[in-house]
């Protein structure tokens, strides 16, 4: 499978998402827990069907030490009981905000407050932001259909 547009080749493309990649950077040094961050992130691509974004978080959050098995019931987390309540809370604000067209008025008050129960403002601002960065690049992906399998960890 080759992709219908390189988005890093293209002078246009490579311009633009060179902030979105500079923005993750930034949330790579907030006090959010990369292990969070990349369970986010795998989360997301899964619920938006994202596979070169799966196979990056996949292959990222294992280098950086991830269980098989917590990466595993990533998609089945609700029902899993390996992952901290805090990790939980990440997880349903993850679903929420990206699956925010199918319900009307978006996150709810109760998914936010279970949130603020478990991260100070710094780390809500680098979740919030990092959840919104991780769907553009999973749109972005989608739309061109990048390819998937390849991703080596530390790549990008």
């Amino acid at each position: 499978m080759t992709a219908r547009l390189n988005l890093f080749a293209n002078p246009v493309a490579l311009k633009a998402w060179k902030h979105i990649i500079a923005a993750s950077k930034v949330l790579g040094e907030s006090t959010l827990p990369a292990s969070t961050r990349e369970l986010v992130m795998l989360r997301a691509s899964q619920i938006n069907g994202c596979a070169g974004c799966v196979d990056m978080h996949t292959k990222e959050a294992t280098a950086a030490g991830e269980t098989v098995v917590r990466l595993h019931l990533v998609a089945a987390w609700r029902e899993a009981t390996v992952f901290t309540d805090a990790e939980r809370a990440a997880l349903e604000l993850t679903e929420d905000a990206t699956r925010i067209a199918d319900a009307a008025g978006g996150v709810s008050d109760a998914v936010w407050a279970n949130a603020t129960k478990h991260f100070d403002e710094d780390q809500l601002a680098a979740l919030v932001t990092q959840i919104a960065v991780i769907n553009a690049f999973n749109r972005g992906n989608v739309i061109v259909q990048t390819p998937a399998g390849d991703y080596q960890p530390g790549q990008h």
